[in-house]
């Protein structure tokens, strides 16, 4: 068996699900036929591509490699189908795109509206994910685009400046700090917070704040939108961070926001693409496009 496109797309989607019962199921396709698929690519190249473990499966260091090269030959893939399609749909590009929520909720949706508005004929895929799960899809081919505050692994890519935001914090009308228009972060360290994702790019400054002040950070819930974490500040079960240019877009005449003092309260949020690889046309028109539209 020759190195095949549904093959390589099936290896990526056990990787990615991290077991062949799961992968099975997302590409519907029998467990033993997609354990046989793999076992076979196996053979074909000489060497394992996966550890098998109790809990699921894991790639090796070969299996590292092919999983990069197999997300590089299907995106060209898909890109091709998209080309040769364009003479019936009109379809002219396809572009992937993972952002964190900040950046989505208070940028990036605009400047996509604009995009496809000027570019309907190019096709783009957008995944929310946290800054660091934004680029690591970048690095491993996931994404070609990646919107994100900060990430240790940003080293490793092409970075730009795209925008900057402003995070307060946003608290019922009755809660004690309500009064305060601005404060340290320091001073909301007595109350029980909302948070955003653990793991989160915010989340971590808040940890690392609080520990080098010698406090606790007391997390009492962990949520995934900004929509329930202000239902849970509305119902009085902590105070959150949120985004200012995000307040507008929730009824909030229960809740008040307090401006923070700390200089990390302004931060910068970047566009990443993998170093030393060209865009493809779509892409770059993409990346030219955020890239304007932050400096406007």
């Amino acid at each position: 068996m020759r190195l095949n496109l549904h093959s390589l797309k099936l290896f990526v989607a056990v990787v990615e699900e991290g077991s062949i019962t799961a992968a099975a199921e997302r590409e519907f396709i029998a467990a033993s036929a997609l354990s046989k698929r793999v076992t076979e690519l196996e053979r074909v190249l000489g060497t394992a591509l996966l550890l098998r473990q109790a809990r699921g499966v894991e790639p090796t260091a070969a299996g590292r490699v092919l999983v990069r090269g197999a997300r590089t030959l299907l995106h060209q893939a898909v890109d091709l189908e998209v080309k040769v399609r364009d003479f019936a749909t009109g379809a002219s590009g396809h572009v992937r795109v993972a952002a964190n929520l900040s950046a989505i909720t208070q940028f990036l949706a605009t400047d996509l509206s604009n995009f496809t508005q000027a570019y309907p004929r190019i096709q783009i895929d957008l995944e929310e994910r946290i800054s660091s799960s934004v680029t690591r899809m970048v690095l491993d081919n996931v994404a070609d685009i990646g919107v994100f505050m900060f990430s240790e692994d940003e080293q490793q890519l092409d970075v730009h400046p795209y925008r900057e935001d402003e995070v307060v914090m946003i608290m019922h009308r009755s809660h004690p700090l309500a009064p305060r228009g601005r404060a340290s972060f320091l001073d909301t360290l007595d109350y029980e917070h909302i948070g955003m994702q653990r793991h989160s790019a915010m989340g971590t400054i808040m940890q690392r704040v609080a520990t080098s002040a010698g406090r606790e950070l007391r997390m009492r819930f962990f949520v995934q939108s900004y929509d329930a974490l202000i239902s849970m500040v509305r119902q009085r079960l902590g105070i959150g961070l949120m985004p200012l240019g995000a307040v507008p877009l929730y009824e909030q005449t229960e809740l008040v926001t307090m401006q923070l003092t700390e200089t990390w309260a302004r931060r910068r949020i970047k566009l990443g693409v993998r170093r030393g690889e060209a865009q493809s046309a779509a892409g770059q028109m993409l990346l030219d496009h955020l890239l304007s539209s932050g400096r406007r």
